[in-house]
């Protein structure tokens, strides 16, 4: 059974430059995996005093009780706003090409595979647990354009206790013969299908939810994006993930194909009813001042996936994360599961201020480079909120649901090692920078215990 009640330290965010560091704290859950209570400044001998005081039903038993020790903290769940599952199985693969070039070399031929379920159940099953590993209890996923495996994606998440939007891949053109949908209406009714199908397995959306992917505007004919746009104005709970601006090969052909919009993605996506502020737009390497407008104005999230913008795509692109978060637009983080070196949400933070440390050079100064702090918010609220999921993760908050991890400073790997003198915000920067999965003892989603 898992516990009920954490004392020790314990390091959330409210904002992005709020980092809490709470040593001491109580953290009391119900028992539907919700935050009851949050209690600064609480002695270890006070514990069982404070607990009987707060009159639980039922009362906490002694070993519902976790007391952390020194080099041990809880933080937030990790939400990952940008991930291919089809992809666990190539990672690494293609490194340096240009985004085109590496769909059509190494991506489209391994999610094509995917048309066998026994294949897509294999390296689903592998990839929900290599995440919750690492500590992500959220994910959004692009699945392949296959409805059956899509739909097992979503029964592997939901199985395994992972909170995730999941969502069939739709895509008519610009795509091998091999891979791609054979119609628009087959596409559009595959997705309606898998629509229903998380709709049937979770039918209160405790865990999952379906989310509508276009590919991209390359890969969906007019026709195809004006029908997903309908499905996102029948269904406004429903969010909906692409790709936007990431790359200049990319972008030059959106311009080719759809040029009444002038060159703006923001517009064309919004001409076909796409964006609103469920929209998750990954990469955003490459904003134009109306583009910014566009996002903030609708409530729209960016994935900043730093990993795979320095290593596939042609180019080393940092996207304008200070800037966005300057204007008050939603930013998360993205391991870009496939399209880079990692996929690790900590990879994804580290690079995010190697990233942000270019972006001050490039505009001369403007934008600064981020912190340990604000990298930590992108990984945790920051991507709750991208997702609209703010209101129940993101941190610990009263009446949150707890997806947590506990990490362990002292666990054996190669995090840098602890000393004496030690705060405990140098233990955390410790974590951050040099920790790894190794480091990440357990892993909780909505109070229940899910790390494999």
């Amino acid at each position: 059974m898992s516990p009920r009640v954490f004392h020790g330290t314990i390091v959330h965010s409210l904002e992005p430059s709020s980092l809490i560091i709470l040593e001491n704290a109580l953290l009391v859950l119900d028992t539907n995996g919700k935050i009851a209570r949050l209690i600064k400044d609480v002695a270890g001998d006070a514990v069982p005093s404070i607990l009987a005081s707060l009159d639980l039903h039922p009362p906490p038993a002694p070993e519902d009780v976790r007391l952390l020790p020194r080099g041990q903290f809880l933080v937030p769940g990790f939400v990952d706003t940008h991930n291919h599952a089809p992809q666990w199985a190539q990672r690494g693969l293609g490194q340096s090409m240009h985004i085109l070039d590496w769909l059509d070399r190494v991506t489209f031929p391994n999610e094509a595979k995917f048309r066998d379920p026994a294949y897509a159940r294999r390296v689903y099953a592998a990839c929900v647990d290599g995440f919750l590993r690492q500590g992500v209890t959220t994910a959004s996923y692009y699945g392949s354009l296959h409805a059956e495996a899509t739909n097992i994606l979503a029964d592997t998440c939901l199985a395994k206790g992972q909170r995730a939007f999941v969502g069939k891949c739709n895509m008519n053109r610009n795509a091998p013969d091999y891979y791609r949908d054979a119609s628009v209406s087959s596409s559009l009714r595959d997705t309606e299908a898998c629509i229903a199908h998380i709709r049937r397995i979770d039918p209160e959306g405790k865990l999952l939810k379906h989310v509508l992917t276009p590919r991209f505007a390359i890969s969906c004919d007019p026709a195809l994006l004006e029908g997903l746009g309908a499905l996102a104005a029948a269904n406004p709970d429903l969010p909906v993930q692409t790709h936007f601006n990431e790359a200049e090969q990319e972008m030059a052909f959106t311009r080719e194909l759809f040029p009444q919009f002038g060159g703006s993605e923001a517009d064309l996506y919004r001409h076909y009813g796409l964006l609103n502020k469920r929209s998750i737009l990954a990469h955003c390497c490459h904003m134009t001042e109306h583009e910014m407008g566009v996002l903030r104005e609708l409530g729209c999230g960016v994935a900043h996936c730093p990993v795979s913008n320095m290593t596939v795509g042609g180019g080393f692109m940092a996207a304008p994360v200070r800037d966005f978060l300057r204007r008050g637009v939603k930013v998360g983080l993205g391991t870009d599961s496939g399209g880079g070196f990692s996929s690790s949400i900590l990879d994804a933070m580290r690079q995010a201020l190697v990233a942000s440390n270019a972006r001050e050079v490039t505009s001369q100064g403007r934008d600064k480079g981020l912190d340990i702090g604000e990298i930590f918010y992108l990984a945790t609220l920051g991507g709750a909120r991208v997702c609209c999921l703010d209101d129940r993760i993101g941190n610990f908050e009263a009446g949150k649901e707890f997806d947590a991890l506990v990490i362990d400073a002292d666990a054996p790997g190669v995090m840098t090692m602890l000393e004496d003198e030690d705060s405990a915000r140098t233990i955390f920067d410790k974590f951050i920078m040099t920790g790894d999965d190794r480091n990440i003892k357990e892993v909780y989603v909505n109070g229940r215990s899910v790390k494999p």
